[in-house]
């Protein structure tokens, strides 16, 4: 099976009221523990590639690895440009063969950011290939995405309509209340459910995508804790939440902290447990496994995307 875009499989979530899981990827283990939990739980994947990822580990491994997994699997797969900040790193990713690209120009003032997005979404689609944009903005840092709280803005529904029919764009990323990064509350989590609803109802049938979706499990802090390290305060969004976001319209929800915590907890915790460990499929074996098991939780309580093959 080859590469797949995210159309159809949008369309199964929205109508079935799951959403399917979108993960980062940077390395061989986390593409592989993400894969084994897909395959165990008969689930399709998205998995994302965002530009500290492409910096890091180079596209075309990557990009090598994935198909990989599709060979290997045999899932519908999605490889997917994760924030994209300029016409032309979509333009090449769509090149090098990816079936899906985010061009992120919500930085932007509303009419540019249509007219970026509109011309994205033109070459991309004339190469067969799905664009998601984004509408407002999510506090928080994630690779090279870096917005201050006084600098996030949430989604207008109004203009999010406007946007999907001028932009021509196959799925939205809106704000609503989560944000990139392991930091996401001061306070109790709160999402704005009332402008979802409201945002769906403009665009009935429209995938629309969270951001920023960790739950920061609880157990994975509490190991990278305990082995080394700390992570003070950190709070994601409820799994309650997340489920209750798919059934009003969230057809893609995108998971890359409790990936890495998973992993860095794993690690931590093998290293403490082996001091003189130097084999470096042993530690990254760990959180490879940790990857997996993580990855079935959200597939299954959190997504509700399983035993869709």
């Amino acid at each position: 099976m080859p590469l797949v875009t995210s159309k159809e499989l949008f369309q199964k979530a929205y109508e079935g009221k799951f959403a399917i899981g979108a993960f980062n990827v940077n390395n061989m283990e986390i593409i592989q523990g993400i894969v084994d939990a897909a395959k165990a739980e008969e689930a399709p994947l998205i998995l994302q590639v965002s530009a500290g990822a492409r910096k890091y580990a180079n596209p075309t491994y990557l990009k090598k690895l994935v198909e990989a997994a599709v060979e290997d699997s045999g899932l519908p797969i999605v490889l997917h440009l994760d924030h994209g900040e300029s016409f032309e790193i979509c333009k090449q990713c769509v090149d090098d063969g990816f079936t899906s690209v985010m061009i992120d120009a919500s930085h932007h003032p509303f009419e540019e950011n249509i007219a970026i997005t509109k011309k994205v979404v033109e070459y991309a689609h004339s190469k067969g290939v799905v664009v998601e944009a984004e509408l407002g903005r999510l506090a928080g840092i994630e690779d090279d995405v870096n917005v201050s709280e006084k600098d996030a803005a949430f989604t207008d529904p109004e203009q999010a309509a406007e946007f999907v029919e001028k932009t021509g764009v196959d799925s939205l990323a809106i704000a609503i209340g989560t944000s990139h990064g392991a930091y996401k509350f001061k306070g109790e989590p709160n999402l704005d459910f009332e402008r979802l609803q409201k945002i769906a109802k403009l665009l009935p049938g429209f995938p629309l995508v969270l951001h920023g979706a960790s739950t920061v499990l609880p157990e994975f802090v509490e190991l990278c804790n305990k082995y080394g390290g700390d992570i003070p305060g950190a709070q994601g969004v409820p799994e309650a939440m997340l489920r209750k976001a798919a059934s009003l319209g969230v057809s893609k929800i995108n998971i890359d902290t409790d990936l890495r915590l998973a992993m860095t907890a794993a690690i931590r915790k093998s290293f403490s447990e082996v001091p003189n460990n130097f084999d470096p499929r042993k530690y990254l074996g760990d959180g490879r496994t940790a990857i997996k098991e993580m990855v079935r939780h959200k597939i299954v309580n959190v997504l509700g995307c399983n035993k869709l093959l």
